[in-house]
């Protein structure tokens, strides 16, 4: 398995603290969930229950077989209910050793039989507080695991010890799906692919980037040629709205009017289903850095790669990409990609501050970073900064410019962001950092060497 250390080293704390402990695991489909979980249940004696998509005798019946056939060596009848299934686990558990029961996509039980909440509620309250047991319950649902088990008026409200939402891999963490590829080829698979661990595996090392494109999301055989409108359908009962919302996102519509011109909705419709989309973790509403979340000059973007890549390059030329062949179109998207990866590597670069910032290697610790935009009032017109990091105070600044061009970055933008530092008067400690894929000109070099200006290419993301 790729990564999630920390995420079981999480696991494995709460195994060893004695007594009773209850976590929730979530995440967006596909993020790796049950491959963490598969793994910690391989280091130590689990009962290890997936839910199925049936009704709640059945998934009974399965989890019956499960727990006799664990404890008792061979399954003998289902139980009756939820109820005499706990309680058989209760008079089974060994002081001594820690008992872990996981069941995966827990909310497969919770619509067949939403009382079985409150079945684990009494079972904990009654039997489970004082022993040694592990329980984790795992879900997709992003909204019913954090509303129906973690809210406030869930039955399980207060009982819970722990919880984990399982996020998409980083850009460097990706890096390993593809370890003989240079960093500039491994920037692009995570730019088309995202930080998803099963769309990173369906990419063939041993193929390029191309022929990959061709034969592993334009075939109309391979997995990801249809897997965003999968699990669209998977999820929504609409899918259509929401496919058309998607699209226009990822074609350059990111304020609600904009998206409902585009698809010709309205814009409170559009309003709706964009909070369900942010739900599903697929868009999130970002604001310029520094200001206040209600801004009113928030934009939509989609939260992964992939989905943006795929809207943008497969679903919206589906019949286009049909008439040239899966060669052709994947060799016309890689001329493409650099206009595309533009906004993705400013994403990209605001990871590896993050990063650098939880290592302690940036000249402060960043109380708000993100892309701003918005009105310099020296230049008397509307001016952006790629990324932009500001301390707790508001007193001290790193401005950065990011470049995904394979021409060397020229004084023209090294000028263009010392003027756009001139919008925040209020910040006296100003530092500059550029990002640039093709390097720097001569006299960028030599300026930024007496100005403290850092200098960054592909390579250095992931040194």
């Amino acid at each position: 398995m790729i990564g999630r250390e920390k995420e079981l080293s999480v696991l494995e704390e709460a195994y060893g603290t004695k007594g009773f402990q209850f976590l929730v695991m979530y995440g967006r489909r596909r993020v790796g969930k049950t491959t963490i979980l598969q793994e910690f249940a391989h280091r130590h004696p689990c009962l290890f229950f997936s839910a199925q998509e049936k009704n709640d005798a059945l998934n009974l019946q399965d989890f019956s077989r499960l727990i006799q056939t664990r404890l008792l060596g061979s399954p003998v009848a289902p139980f009756e209910g939820w109820e005499q299934a706990l309680d058989f686990i209760t008079a089974r558990v060994n002081p001594q050793e820690k008992t872990v029961l996981i069941i995966d996509e827990f909310p497969f039980l919770a619509g067949q039989n939403p009382s079985i909440k409150s079945i684990f509620q009494h079972v904990i309250d009654h039997a489970w507080e004082g022993k040694n047991i592990f329980l984790i319950l795992c879900g997709s649902s992003v909204s019913f695991m954090v509303n129906e088990i973690m809210g406030y008026q869930s039955p399980l409200y207060g009982r819970i010890t722990g919880q984990m939402e399982v996020q998409p891999f980083s850009y460097w963490e990706a890096a390993a799906f593809f370890p003989n590829w240079d960093p500039g080829q491994q920037l692009l698979a995570y730019g088309i692919l995202g930080g998803i661990p099963r769309y990173l595996r369906a990419f063939d090392p041993g193929l390029s980037l191309e022929e990959n494109i061709a034969r592993k999301i334009l075939s109309p055989n391979a997995f990801l040629h249809d897997e965003p409108q999968m699990l669209l359908r998977m999820e929504l009962r609409e899918p259509g709205v929401y496919n058309s919302i998607l699209e226009a996102i990822a074609n350059g519509a990111n304020q609600v009017t904009r998206i409902g011109d585009r698809i010709h909705e309205s814009n409170e419709k559009c309003s709706k289903y964009l909070q369900v989309l942010q739900t599903l973790r697929l868009v999130q509403r970002t604001v310029p850095c520094g200001e206040p979340e209600r801004s009113r000059k928030g934009i939509y973007e989609l939260t992964d790669f992939f989905y943006t890549f795929w809207y943008r390059f497969v679903f919206s030329r589906e019949n286009y990409n049909q008439l040239l062949g899966e060669k052709e179109a994947a060799r016309e998207i890689m001329e493409n990609l650099p206009d595309y990866m533009g906004p993705v590597f400013e994403r990209i670069c605001k990871q590896y501050l993050q990063d650098k910032a939880r290592a302690g290697k940036l000249p402060f610790v960043p109380a708000k970073i993100g892309k701003w935009w918005g009105n310099n009032p020296v230049l008397r017109q509307q001016d952006d900064v790629d990324i932009l990091a500001l301390d707790r105070t508001g007193t001290r600044g790193l401005f950065c410019e990011c470049k995904y061009r394979n021409r060397p970055l020229p004084m023209e933008e090294y000028e263009d962001l010392l003027t756009a530092t001139l919008a925040f008067p209020q910040i006296r400690e100003k530092y500059l950092l550029f990002f640039s894929k093709g390097g720097y000109t001569q006299p960028v070099k030599e300026r930024a060497a007496r100005e403290g200006a850092l200098l960054l290419g592909v390579e250095d993301l992931y040194s």
